[in-house]
C-alpha cells in the first residue's frame, strides 16, 4: 500500500468550548477540514498554534499544508489601522500561521489556504486587506453562495476550467497583492476569489470554503502536488544503488 500523502491543517485555539460534561480551553478545526483532506487521498494532522521558531521544523514533517479559514487577520500585520467591523484579534494563531507559511514557500511545500488562509497568504508576502465588504456573507453563522470565475492560464483554472458556484462566508478580502501574487479567480462583484504563485512552488489560496462543499478538486490538485514532490524526492532503493558501478580510484 502506498503512503498517503501527510497534508497539516491549521487550527483555532479558543479559550472555552463545551462538550459532554467539559467546557476547557481547545485547539479545534470543523470536522469538515480532515474530511476534504481524506476524501481526496491525504491523511490530516491538525497544527494547533505552536512557537513560530518551530514552524520549518514542523513544515519539514508534512507533504502539504492547508491554512483554514477562521478570525480576521490583526491589521497591523499589514500597517493598517483597524476597522471598527474588524474582529478580535488571534495574535498567537497570526504569528504561527504566518511562520508556516513562510516556510512553506522557503521549502517549496505545496499549501492551500482557505479564506482566512488565502487572505493571510497574500499578507505574509506583503499584501493588504479590504477590513470590510458585503454581499459575501449570507448571515452570521451562515453560509451562502456564489460564482466564481477562473482566470484563463492560470494553476486554478487547470484544476476547475470554467465558472463554478462556491460555499461562501467572509467579509474580508485581498486589496493589494503580495509579491509574486497573481489573481487567479474573480467573484462577479470583482472580488479577489483566488490567487496563485506562479512558477513551480505550488501555492493557492481561495477565499471560499470548500470543506463545506462536495467538489474535491482543489483539494485533490494539492494532494497529487504533495505525491508528485513526494515521489520526486523519494531515495534511490537500495538494491538500485547497489548496481550503480563504483567509480575506480587511480
Amino acid at each position: 500500500m502506498s503512503r498517503k500523502p501527510l497534508v497539516g491543517v491549521s487550527t483555532y485555539l479558543e479559550q472555552s468550548v463545551r462538550w459532554g460534561v467539559w467546557e476547557l480551553p481547545a485547539a479545534l478545526v470543523p470536522a469538515g477540514y480532515p474530511r476534504l483532506v481524506q476524501a481526496s487521498g491525504g491523511s490530516a494532522v491538525l497544527l494547533p498554534p505552536d512557537d513560530p521558531a518551530y514552524a520549518a521544523q514542523v513544515v519539514a514533517r508534512l507533504d502539504a499544508l492547508v491554512i483554514a479559514g477562521g478570525p480576521d487577520v490583526e491589521p497591523v500585520r499589514y500597517g493598517a489601522e483597524r476597522d471598527p467591523r474588524t474582529g478580535p484579534p488571534a495574535g498567537r494563531r497570526d504569528a504561527w500561521e504566518l511562520a508556516l507559511i513562510r516556510a512553506a514557500l522557503d521549502d517549496g511545500t505545496p499549501l492551500l489556504g482557505i479564506c482566512r488562509g488565502m487572505q493571510l497568504l497574500n499578507v505574509a508576502l506583503g499584501g493588504t486587506l479590504v477590513q470590510h465588504l458585503d454581499g459575501h456573507t449570507r448571515a452570521v453563522g451562515t453560509f451562502g453562495e456564489h460564482p466564481v470565475t477562473p482566470v484563463p492560464g492560470t494553476r486554478y483554472a487547470a484544476v476547475v476550467p470554467g465558472p463554478d458556484t462556491v460555499p461562501t462566508y467572509h467579509h474580508q478580502a485581498v486589496d493589494r497583492l503580495g509579491d509574486g501574487l497573481v489573481v487567479s479567480a474573480y467573484a462577479a462583484d470583482g472580488t479577489v476569489e483566488a490567487v496563485e504563485l506562479p512558477g513551480a512552488t505550488w501555492a493557492l489560496g481561495v477565499q471560499w470554503h470548500p470543506e463545506m462543499g462536495r467538489d474535491l478538486r482543489v483539494m485533490q490538485a494539492l494532494v497529487a502536488a504533495a505525491a508528485a514532490r513526494g515521489a520526486q524526492a523519494a531515495p534511490v532503493p537500495v538494491a538500485a544503488a547497489a548496481s550503480v558501478p563504483a567509480v575506480r580510484r587511480p
